[in-house]
């Protein structure tokens, strides 16, 4: 599908498996009717706009099924593992950010059984041994268009390029290593990213810190909006959520697709659930075609199901990651690597938010 980067080892036999095992699954969006009437499931997610879609999305299942739904969050790995660790777990499904999955599969998530989820209109390279995309969108490179005019930055190697595109950059500092950067950085400094080691990590973090002092590195979603709106950096590192809603309130910035950062939220099935394959029937419903629309038109995130064509206004469908042209020109970082690195990584990241 494009990426340029993919799993390798187990979770590459996860992704050769989904596709083996989903014919086997009960279709996406498929409900029993009453099948789980006096049963109660707790779902777990970030909460605001998003959650509030999310429930949206999983109001046919809910109606459908008879299942009493409750909701809980922020998602916190060290609640869920502390659940895990006393044997109570009370959240059923989770949705997480892109890493922990991986990080805590089989520990803190379970090991997921494709034949009870349909897997087969999710996008190739994005199903993992424990988890499933919840929803998509992507880190896009915004450049102020006063700023190049009719020489604009075309590409990750331009946004790293100070003297052909000088100006200030504003970068994701709000959380983890983001490791998709750190390559992008690897590859602007002629390096490769195929065969990466330890050792390369210094090497894209050195190219991140020689952007200069005036570097910005945001911390929240909307402080990034606010760097577009009011026009204070030349180039900006966004989510495609706040990039739209900046370009509809009036920001002169221009999104530069080439190599846009996949960025996928997750659903988890967490260890020691009381009811899996309740857990499971709420996934493959939130799957579904109709969901996935449902979750797209409340929240403006891009769906995952392939088959989803939710009704979005021009200005929304502008920044949709899920369309053919926008897939290929996906770049995903390399997951298995900055698991298996995640803790040196994250030493270097914060020595890096903090001027080190």
């Amino acid at each position: 599908m494009g990426y340029r980067s993919t799993f390798a080892g187990a979770t590459a036999l996860a992704v050769i498996a989904a596709v083996a095992h989903a014919q086997e699954a009960p279709a996406a969006g498929t409900i029993v009717d009453g099948s789980l009437k006096g049963k109660t499931l707790t779902f777990v997610s970030y909460g605001g706009i998003y959650q509030d879609g999310q429930v949206a999305a999983l109001k046919e299942f809910v109606d459908k099924s008879g299942v009493t739904l409750l909701n809980d969050g922020p998602t916190e790995i060290a609640k869920l593992q502390a659940q895990v660790e006393s044997g109570n777990v009370t959240w059923d499904v989770v949705d997480t950010a892109d890493l922990p999955p991986y990080v805590h599969c089989g520990k803190l998530f379970q090991k997921l059984d494709l034949t009870k989820i349909d897997v087969s209109h999710i996008p190739a390279g994005q199903v993992g041994e424990c988890s499933v995309p919840a929803m998509n969108y992507g880190m896009v490179l915004m450049y102020k268009n006063d700023a190049y005019k009719d020489n604009p930055p075309k590409s990750w190697k331009d946004f790293f390029d100070t003297e052909k595109f000088p100006g200030i950059r504003a970068i994701d500092g709000s959380g983890d290593p983001i490791g998709a950067l750190i390559e992008q950085g690897i590859i602007a400094d002629g390096g490769s990213v195929e065969n990466m080691t330890p050792a390369d990590i210094d090497k894209g973090i050195a190219k991140i810190k020689a952007l200069g002092p005036d570097t910005i590195f945001w911390k929240t979603g909307a402080e990034s909006q606010q760097l577009a709106e009011s026009g204070e950096a030349d180039m900006v590192m966004m989510w495609t959520g706040r990039a739209m809603t900046a370009v509809k309130n009036g920001a002169q910035y221009t999104p530069v697709w080439n190599d846009w950062m996949v960025v996928m939220d997750q659903l988890t099935i967490p260890v020691g659930v009381k009811d899996t394959d309740a857990a499971y029937a709420l996934i493959n419903a939130y799957l579904g075609k109709q969901a996935q629309e449902i979750l797209t038109e409340q929240t403006s995130y891009s769906p995952i199901n392939d088959e989803a064509q939710p009704k979005v206004d021009d200005s929304v469908a502008a920044f949709l990651t899920n369309t053919p042209d926008r897939v290929k020109q996906g770049y995903q970082q390399n997951i298995k690597f900055w698991v298996a690195n995640f803790d040196a990584a994250s030493e270097k990241w914060t020595a890096l938010m903090a001027g080190n």
